[in-house]
């Protein structure tokens, strides 16, 4: 099985050496976030440069705080750091991120990623022509083409984010989307996609499996219950799309969340949601929760994700439970 594993520190553990271990595993990408701490070009670049055979990808940086051109630099020169690696996951973040962080307006995110994504494109065709590019938000003019073949994921949750996927983009990163109505929300991709006579099944479905295991059940379930309590309440994009199949319960959780119990917002995370959600449990229990969700949905390559809260103990034994060559 094509595992990917989102790679965050817990305890005295780097990212990098996270990586190594991760590539040790046999686990076939590391995948590294950024919000706020530290950069994941930075990173991505030192897990490219210990490791030498797992891809390395981003999953995700922003369309707003780097410029197009700044994205495709970054993008050539990961994929060379890391002999041709590197995958470069894209997607708009929140309204949060956007305007709190990073001081920029949260305008037209859809259109932000279409444009960005069609104008790295333009910049790393390799052809040397002159890039000339007039969109709605964004152009450029004169600068010649850089020769960089890299891929472009892109997390797009909502349909018209999702035909950018279809459109334009090598891959999707879904996040928060039920993994049971994954194929019914592929199909708005797999439509776009066809409308620019690209072949749907070359879009690589690589979706976050929020993944916490332990020996001991309830603290694994646990753990994913206040992961899934913390993306419903404080993300508006995230809620819409669990609400795609849990509307009620979106609700319940995010207006705890917001209104400051974010015990009862966790309380509020149905045994059904962690089973559509995520995969929590044993190890032999949560090796059969993966297995079953790419056997029975689109998936291609499940990005494994540890919680935020899960303990040290939590992180390294989902590591290593879910390692390809034990499933």
């Amino acid at each position: 099985m094509d595992v990917g594993l989102m790679v965050t520190s817990f305890g005295d553990v780097d990212l990098a050496d996270v990586a190594v271990r991760a590539e040790d595993r046999g686990y076939d990408a590391a995948w590294v976030g950024e919000l706020w701490g530290a950069s994941g070009v930075v990173q991505a670049t030192e897990m490219a440069c210990r490791t030498d055979e797992i891809e390395i990808g981003t999953a995700i940086v922003n369309v707003y705080s780097r410029s197009p051109a700044v994205l495709a630099m970054t993008a050539a020169s990961l994929a060379d750091a890391s002999d041709g690696r590197f995958t470069l996951g894209l997607g708009t973040s929140t309204a949060t991120a956007i305007e709190g962080l990073h001081g920029t307006a949260f305008d037209r995110p859809v259109r932000r990623a279409h444009e960005t994504i069609e104008l790295i494109r333009e910049f790393t065709t390799g052809d040397g022509e002159p890039v000339d590019y007039e969109g709605e938000l964004l152009e450029a003019a004169d600068f010649p083409s850089i020769e960089a073949s890299v891929p472009i994921y892109h997390a797009g949750l909502g349909p018209a984010n999702r035909r950018v996927v279809g459109r334009l983009a090598d891959g999707w990163i879904p996040h928060n989307i039920p993994f049971s109505t994954l194929d019914k929300a592929f199909e708005e991709v797999a439509d776009a996609a066809r409308e620019r006579d690209r072949e749907p099944g070359e879009i690589t479905i690589a979706p976050y499996v929020p993944s916490a295991v332990s020996d001991d059940r309830s603290e694994a379930r646990d753990t994913l219950r206040r992961h899934i309590a913390y993306y419903v309440g404080s993300g508006e994009g995230y809620r819409r799309a669990v609400a795609t199949k849990f509307p009620e319960e979106a609700d319940r959780i995010a207006d705890a969340w917001r209104g400051g119990d974010k015990r009862a917002a966790a309380n509020a995370v149905t045994d059904e949601m962690i089973a559509d959600l995520g995969v929590a449990g044993t190890p032999d229990e949560a090796r059969d929760q993966l297995r079953t969700l790419v056997a029975e949905t689109g998936i291609d390559h499940p990005i494994v994700v540890v919680p935020e809260p899960a303990s040290s103990e939590v992180a390294e034994t989902t590591i290593d439970a879910l390692a390809p060559e034990r499933l």
